[in-house]
């Protein structure tokens, strides 16, 4: 399988790409500094560039059978801005599945299920700037006929991989605190194989 990640030397994002690579498929991964990527593989393709130019996204993107997205919004607009030429690279490109990376923010409130978490006295965050920047990514996804899903992990410290949690569609599953990057990183690369979650957010914690 060719396996396009974004976000590729982030936390989540690298262990993704270890994986995948691991599994010997053939991993494409756009980043604005290669340096950056300590990977050394034959089915490593290393494209130097930025998600917010078209024509990158469109060179990175060709002949891929699943795009991965592990960005974060790093204070800027650049997730909820990438998205809509995602989407489109995409539709050209004739590709339908994707994954991204989310945050439990986005997910349905169990207080006030009319509303997302981070509307709700559920979220224990004082600044909404990230869940902001999700949810327009959430809101471009669901406008469109991808098949997407979007991993909406709680707290996220690096942690050790257990390989045991749980996972709820559109809630954060109840008590759930944190999981860690790489159990995150491992439910995320395994929906490449799994459609339960096609066009669902999907909370996990411990």
């Amino acid at each position: 399988m060719k396996i396009l990640v974004l976000g590729a030397t982030g936390r989540v994002g690298s262990q993704i790409v270890a994986k995948a690579l691991k599994d010997q498929h053939h991993v494409t991964v756009l980043v604005r500094h290669p340096e950056k990527c300590q990977v050394h593989d034959e089915h490593l393709t290393i494209i130097q560039g930025n998600v917010l130019n078209q024509e990158d996204i469109k060179l990175a993107i060709h002949g891929a059978d699943v795009v991965i997205s592990a960005l974060n919004t790093d204070g800027t607009n650049t997730l909820s801005e990438s998205m809509p030429l995602i989407i489109e690279a995409m539709y050209e490109e004739g590709i339908k599945r994707i994954i991204t990376i989310g945050t439990a923010g986005i997910l349905q409130s169990r207080l006030a299920p009319s509303v997302l978490r981070y509307q709700s006295i559920e979220s224990r965050r004082k600044s909404t700037r990230a869940a902001e920047e999700h949810h327009r990514v959430y809101s471009l996804l669901q406008e469109s006929t991808l098949d997407w899903t979007i991993v909406c992990p709680t707290y996220l410290p690096d942690g050790e991989h257990l390989g045991v949690y749980r996972v709820e569609r559109d809630v954060l599953p109840e008590g759930g605190t944190e999981i860690s990057v790489s159990d995150t990183a491992e439910f995320t690369y395994n929906q490449i194989n799994n459609s339960s979650y096609i066009r669902y957010r999907v909370g996990i914690s411990y």
